[in-house]
């Protein structure tokens, strides 16, 4: 027997979860509030309303009678990994643990998207590609799920995230942060348009922040908000095909697609058919960020 609470503390999402006997019972979160108009929070500002937000979704029958709680404490599963909003989670899981006397277990944020992922379409190779697209991280990791999760970067973007690129420019065109899922619906909704943001890849690498100028100038010029989604979401798009082309001219290993940025429906539609064989996209609902995979990643450490 084994129920597990998880928890998430990322720099916009307040996360919680509740893995019993290996199966999800739990799962809720709240976005972090951001002014309109702004493109972010500074960390001080999300770490105090993680801890604003946490006592509510702990405030939970299914939060009773647990084994044991696993947190994220670090964005990434590698040495010097750091971001200030961890804390919040963290601080409440060790006082979890210290006060009903179970477990506590560690983990970070990119394992548990990891997780999650393969959780949510039942996949089971023990080798693969995760290309990790987000807010705040995008990234092309080599990962091996043996006893634990082995995870080696040997990709990504060289500035910003594929997340920022679409949040800068959705706020930039007067749309709400995060603006990933307006900026998808515009970008599926605009009429045909030659508007396009040049995307260049160069082995597993990229640059985004040219990209992102580039789309800030379109509104400078007075194009419509229709026409400059769809341009930024083309972009992306391309990049992607371009990587993935990259990828497995060098790894024949299955591709899962994680994060916030994968539950695009333009993306999807845009690569649908291309790499049949091996492409996976995360299930939407859980490829923003969540507690799930940290649950189930507790749930494991608890069971050995």
């Amino acid at each position: 027997m084994s129920k597990i609470l998880g928890i998430d503390t990322s720099n916009y999402t307040t996360s919680i979860a509740v893995v019993d006997n290996n199966e999800l019972l739990y799962d809720n979160r709240v976005l972090l509030d951001v002014k309109m108009g702004e493109r972010g929070l500074r960390q001080s500002e999300a770490l105090f309303q993680h801890i604003k937000i946490l006592p509510t979704l702990l405030n939970n029958p299914n939060v009773l009678g647990i084994d044991g709680v696993c947190v994220s404490t670090k964005p990434r599963p590698i040495e010097n990994s750091y971001m200030p909003t961890f804390k919040a989670g963290e601080s409440v899981a060790e006082a979890i643990s210290y006060t009903k006397g179970v477990p506590l277990f560690r983990t970070s944020h990119q394992e548990g998207h990891i997780e999650a992922a393969v959780k949510s379409i039942d996949f089971n190779k023990d080798e693969f590609i995760a290309i990790h697209i987000s807010g705040g991280t995008t990234e092309v990791l080599h990962v091996k799920r043996n006893k634990e999760l082995n995870v080696n970067i040997i990709g990504g973007t060289k500035d910003i995230s594929m997340g920022q690129f679409i949040d800068r420019v959705g706020v930039g065109i007067g749309l709400s942060f995060p603006a990933g899922k307006l900026m998808d619906s515009l970008a599926l909704e605009s009429p045909k348009t030659n508007l396009r943001i040049p995307s260049k890849v160069d082995d597993m690498f990229f640059n985004l922040s040219g990209q992102e100028t580039q789309g800030l100038r379109y509104i400078e010029k007075g194009k419509t908000k229709e026409e400059i989604a769809f341009a930024v979401m083309l972009c992306i798009s391309k990049t992607l095909d371009k990587l993935i082309n990259n990828i497995l001219k060098v790894w024949k290993l299955p591709i899962i697609l994680m994060g916030g940025v994968a539950s695009s429906k333009f993306i999807k539609e845009y690569l649908k058919n291309k790499y049949n064989d091996y492409i996976y996209f995360c299930d939407g609902k859980y490829a923003s960020d969540n507690a799930v995979g940290i649950a189930y990643i507790g749930s494991k450490y608890y069971n050995k």
